[in-house]
């Protein structure tokens, strides 16, 4: 397993992380014993990252890694977000939303809290209401570093340029098809010290020939998609899943992401994942091959 440091905050953090939405079943059903069982195989793949959210389960993900964390909480960075889908991101509503999470993932202290969905909340909500709940959270020890998310980079870039976070967190937009974020957002987090998360380094499964089922919805996307992945038949190995050990060299090189999220309760699927964190990216002519294919085009 590889390490980095995670921005200005200190801590190193392996570069791939495990994701929570997986553990509160929205990929599918899944159990306490078999969250427990994947969370204990992370950590001793030398996964010290944990990434979850009330939203992702209504709340289970987080009750179901409080529990399998017992024992074993001081080992890992443990990452959160506030607040639920459709309540409000004001201020009391924000300490509310940590204290419940607190409560399901018994625990005294959350590592990082993160603003979940900027672009529910509004950039005018975050800096009046949400921050300085974080900021309250933050002096009473419950909380030691601050972040923001969002699927749309130029989100991010006011609260990355004024330094009023510590890390931020996108998904699908450094990958294969789509790495939008090398040109809109890793300049200013580079220049701030910033740390960044990412998530969906398969592009919802698109990469992985299986693409999310809500993806259905959008036809336009996935066959976009298709003529993308057809442009990097190069990269492709024999059999399903032929793209999957590039796309994720691709992310889990890339000196500008600190932690790639990997979301998964498949044990064999986590220490596949795991094994490309040998230091080994891709080839750096390949790299920039693969950067100079659709620059600046992000997908629909």
């Amino acid at each position: 397993m590889e390490y980095t440091q995670l921005g200005r905050t200190g801590w190193q953090v392996s570069k791939l992380g495990l994701g929570g939405a997986p553990l509160g079943g929205d990929f599918g059903e899944t159990t306490d014993r078999e969250v427990e069982d994947v969370v204990h195989a992370a950590i001793d793949l030398g996964i010290n990252f944990f990434d979850t959210a009330p939203l992702y389960g209504q709340g289970e993900s987080e009750r179901r890694l409080g529990l399998a964390l017992r024992g074993r909480r001081d080992r890992v960075i443990l990452a959160t977000k506030a607040v639920m889908r459709g309540e409000s991101y004001s201020y009391d509503n924000t300490i509310r939303s940590v204290e419940e999470s607190l409560r399901r993932l018994q625990t005294d202290w959350i590592d990082l809290i993160q603003l979940h969905e900027l672009e529910s909340c509004g950039e005018e909500m975050a800096r009046n209401e949400t921050l300085p709940a974080f900021r309250t959270l933050l002096e009473q020890g419950k909380v030691r570093a601050l972040g923001v998310n969002a699927g749309q980079l130029g989100l991010l870039l006011p609260f990355v340029q004024e330094n009023l976070v510590d890390t931020v967190q996108t998904f699908g937009k450094y990958t294969l098809i789509d790495h939008t974020a090398a040109e809109i957002l890793f300049p200013h987090t580079r220049v701030h010290g910033t740390g960044v998360i990412h998530g969906s380094p398969l592009a919802m499964g698109m990469l992985a020939d299986s693409p999310a089922p809500f993806l259905h919805k959008y036809p336009a996307k996935l066959q976009e998609a298709e003529r993308r992945k057809a442009e990097l038949a190069f990269l492709r190995q024999p059999g399903p899943g032929g793209l999957i050990q590039s796309a994720m060299r691709f992310c889990l090189g890339c000196p500008d992401i600190s932690v790639t999220l990997t979301g998964t309760t498949d044990i064999r699927e986590l220490t596949r994942n795991a094994s490309y964190c040998d230091g080994k990216g891709l080839d750096p002519e390949i790299e920039g091959r693969v950067l100079s294919t659709f620059k600046g085009e992000a997908m629909l």
